[in-house]
């Protein structure tokens, strides 16, 4: 460990933040930097555990203490090649994940945990300047061949670890630019794009070939792409968005989330909008829904300057710290408020939405809604919703986002084509663990198999059906399974 005594004399610390009148004027990235004094400290807060629960809170099963030791020693080398046995994307998860390692960390048990995310973005960063970061595909090459579907992070960690195998690796996108929910589904205020852009600049000097504006099923053979490679990886991730279908659905200015978010990324970045401006500016804004997605809804709608800023969420407010029912390690369920939520925003539980109600020319220009509670079990969770009589109201409203989250991938174009089972969730059909289809040569990763989840958690699928798929094709894997209990040892 760094220092024996440093989580006794440093309290947790987060870089600072660029303040909230300043930076909804524009979108790029508002947090700041540690200095390099307290980036030791922070580093030095870490423990080295005797059992580093931060391991198993990880998806990724990062190695933290070992990165936090390097850290604080000024090791860089050493913490980068650490961090990035287990991360293809550090640079990603430093910035978006909701760090369930730090909801892991033993000093998380009566003090505030290591800032574990921050020291990781810290750990890339610095990597980068100091031009550490190169590829690492073999010279010698396999001779086999991967299409991989879908670039977003289960794609993109996919392509990296089959590259580095010494596959040929071509990576299709149906978007005119690589990147998938990291481009298009993530704002330049969370993630700005050059960052994206940079690591696919890596990955292009690695040999990864990726196609764009190839949308497998439409304009590509899914039976040609299956036909020519030795093997394919299915990672669209989880598209299909969940409708709210009341009245007045038909109304305008009612969008989906995704549609918002993305035509605004593509303003960012200079790229024609081809379809109808969707717009919060001078609008009285509903978001419904309550999770990141909603989130970055009213981050965007802030700086579009919208008129006033509504949040709705159906279930009850979360608590404020851990009950009972969320001991450590668990990752709790309580209440998150974003860097959106500080910049403005009017927050509603247990309201539930039931009437669109427009004027005459078919525009949106209200909500009928109601207060509900909740019956909880004996574990607090939710089992029966009952509305509170006479809480029935109309709320103004020229805008809504629908941002309840993702059903299931697209399944007209590529998954019929191919004719892949799926499961009773309706998506791709593979165990975890093997990530194989019942098509031969097919795999699938990320939310297309998982359903909608974490970044952290697209990128470990890709990394371990990339392992899988090199079994296949070279009868044993020369990549490290995050289970591998000498995963560190092999670093080094």
């Amino acid at each position: 460990m760094g220092k024996p005594t440093g989580f006794q004399e440093f309290n947790r610390e987060l870089p600072s933040k660029v303040p909230a009148a300043e930076r909804v004027k524009n979108y790029k990235e508002f947090v700041n930097l540690y200095t390099d004094e307290k980036l030791n400290q922070q580093s030095a807060r870490c423990m080295n555990c005797g059992i580093p629960f931060c391991h198993s809170g990880c998806p990724l099963g990062n190695i933290i203490p070992e990165f936090n030791d390097a850290v604080y020693r000024k090791n860089w080398e050493e913490a980068y090649h650490i961090l990035s046995s287990t991360n293809n994307f550090p640079e990603f998860t430093g910035r978006i994940c909701p760090a369930p390692c730090e909801s892991a960390c033993v000093l998380g048990i009566n003090k505030p945990p290591v800032a574990i995310e921050e020291i990781e973005k810290h750990i890339i960063e610095i990597a980068y300047q100091k031009n550490l970061v190169k590829p690492a595909a073999p010279l010698v090459k396999t001779g086999k061949k991967v299409a991989v579907v879908g670039s977003g992070p289960a794609g993109l960690a996919a392509a990296a670890q089959l590259i580095k195998a010494g596959h040929a690796v071509t990576v299709y996108e149906r978007d005119d630019k690589p990147g998938g929910l990291l481009r298009y589904g993530i704002p330049d205020f969370k993630l700005e794009k050059w960052v994206v852009e940079r690591r696919i600049a890596v990955m292009e000097k690695d040999g990864v070939v990726f196609k764009c504006n190839s949308e497998v099923g439409v304009n590509v053979s899914a039976e040609e792409l299956v036909r020519g490679n030795d093997a394919v990886v299915l990672a669209g991730g989880s598209t299909i968005p969940r409708n709210l279908s009341i009245p007045g659905r038909e109304l305008k200015g009612i969008h989906f989330a995704m549609d918002f978010l993305k035509q605004q990324n593509k303003r960012v970045s200079s790229i024609d909008v081809d379809a109808e401006d969707i717009l919060a500016t001078g609008k009285d804004v509903v978001v419904i829904g309550g999770g990141d997605t909603g989130s970055d809804c009213v981050g965007t709608s802030n700086r579009q300057g919208a008129k006033s800023i509504k949040q709705f969420e159906v279930m009850f407010q979360p608590p404020e710290q851990r009950t009972k029912h969320m001991p450590w390690p668990t990752y709790p369920m309580i209440l998150k408020t974003t860097s959106s939520h500080e910049e403005g925003v009017e927050r509603f539980w247990g309201i539930d939405t039931k009437e669109f109600l427009g004027d005459e020319n078919g525009n949106l220009r209200a909500l009928k809604v109601v207060d509900v509670t909740w019956e909880q079990d004996v574990m607090g969770r939710p089992i029966k919703l009952n509305v509170v009589e006479g809480s029935e109201r109309e709320i103004p409203c020229q805008r809504v986002f629908l941002a309840m989250g993702f059903v299931h991938p697209q399944h007209v174009g590529m998954i019929k084509q191919l004719g892949v089972e799926l499961d009773e969730r309706k998506n791709v059909k593979a165990k975890e663990g093997v990530y194989r289809t019942n098509v031969s040569k097919v795999f699938t990763a990320g939310d297309m198999r998982r359903g909608q989840s974490l970044v952290v958690w697209a990128i470990s699928e890709g990394r371990e059906t990339a392992r899988k798929v090199d079994e296949f094709l070279m009868g044993h894997s020369v990549l490290e399974s995050k289970d591998s209990v000498n995963q560190f040892e092999q670093v080094f």
